[in-house]
């Protein structure tokens, strides 16, 4: 049996009939140029939904390519890590109310009904950048798919890798709604956009997940929290026992190299005693 992997030409990221139909509609990358704040990508966003611009190449850009390729060892590290499955990679769904506003999801966690989403980013990004930049697009899904919550699956560089869990925000979905009608009104009309004032981010759900794999410091410590959790345990139970020896009306006991003192309170302390 032949277990090589096969691994895909990059012409199998080539997504120019995708590019075609994203003029249709608004998808959750459109959101985050949307709310970006900076009007020349609106611009330049809103030229290729009318037709007037060709959507920009993006098969020769390292950071767009090598996102899309480590998008599948993504999804398997974080199903590693966590033990949720992640489906629907792919699936496009459409908004009930409005049909221009789209997603086409990396991956649904059924298990919880959260949207998963897949980046990759460089190693020396801010986390809260991080998710500040694609919080539109995780905030558009939520609102397109009915989902409630989503995480976003980040791998830093080649060193660290961080799960997000955002909770759907009704607030900044009217928001992220209102410059998203505004922008496609503009398409339909050929009126230039304003750039909208992105609204203040929502915060992360839960506690950071990090995979510190890569960091000395964090591996010097974990070996050392290994190697001496035994002791750590015998050392608590020793105290205990040391403690219970000594009588409520005894000030300091000593003996074998050690001494427990009493404070005024009547806290124990234990420490070393050379004669």
């Amino acid at each position: 049996m032949n277990n090589q992997l096969q691994w895909p030409s990059l012409t199998d990221f080539s997504n120019g009939d995708e590019l075609e139909a994203r003029r249709e509609f608004i998808g959750g990358s459109d959101a985050n140029v949307i709310l970006s704040g900076n009007g020349e990508r609106i611009r330049e966003l809103w030229l290729e939904k009318r037709g007037e611009a060709e959507p920009r190449d993006l098969s020769d850009s390292l950071a767009v390519m090598l996102g899309c390729w480590t998008e599948s060892f993504n999804r398997l590290w974080f199903e590693q890590l966590t033990g949720r499955k992640v489906t629907n990679g792919g699936e496009l769904r459409t908004c009930r109310v409005y049909g221009w506003r789209r997603a086409t999801l990396d991956g649904v966690i059924k298990a919880s009904g959260t949207i998963w989403e897949a980046k990759h980013t460089n190693a020396f990004a801010k986390p809260e950048d991080v998710l500040e930049r694609y919080m539109p697009q995780l905030q558009h899904n939520m609102a397109v798919t009915g989902y409630k919550q989503a995480a976003l699956s980040v791998i830093f560089g080649n060193h660290k890798f961080e799960i997000f869990e955002i909770a759907a925000d009704w607030l900044y979905q009217r928001e992220l709604l209102s410059a998203e009608k505004h922008f496609w009104n503009c398409v339909l009309t050929g009126k230039e956009p304003v750039a909208a004032e992105p609204p203040r981010a929502p915060r992360r759900i839960g506690s950071r997940e990090i995979c510190l794999e890569g960091s000395n410091s964090w591996a010097s410590a974990a070996c050392d929290w290994l190697k001496h959790r035994d002791a750590a345990k015998i050392h608590s139970s020793a105290c205990a026992a040391i403690k219970s020896l000594v009588d409520e009306d005894v000030s300091r006991a000593f003996g074998h190299g050690i001494e427990a003192k009493r404070s005024k309170s009547g806290a124990i302390t234990i420490r070393e005693f050379v004669l």
